[in-house]
């Protein structure tokens, strides 16, 4: 979802995107408002990015989700990734 969200803003924007791996600020500099339900999710996964950057969290976080919420990340992510696509004009 993170590169998608970059792609959009490059194109949007004609430059490359800032360095950050923070789903809700691309978001926002993309002026993309994500229906709530969705934007739960984002909020939720957001969170989740940062412990898996650092090998000794990677290790406790891989312990803590299971191949069950694993495929449910991965299921909602692509349905927002769908979203996106249908819904930014030039993703289409």
């Amino acid at each position: 979802m993170e590169k998608v969200l970059k792609a959009i803003l490059s194109e949007a924007f004609s430059e490359l995107p800032p360095r950050t791996r923070n789903l809700n600020r691309l978001l926002e500099l993309g002026g993309i408002t994500l229906p709530e339900n969705m934007q739960a999710f984002v909020n939720a996964i957001n969170l989740q990015s940062v412990p898996t950057r650092y090998p000794e969290d990677f290790t406790r976080l891989s312990k803590e989700i299971d191949g069950k919420t694993a495929a449910e990340y991965v299921r909602q992510t692509r349905r927002i990734i769908r979203w996106l696509k249908k819904n930014i004009p030039y993703l289409k």
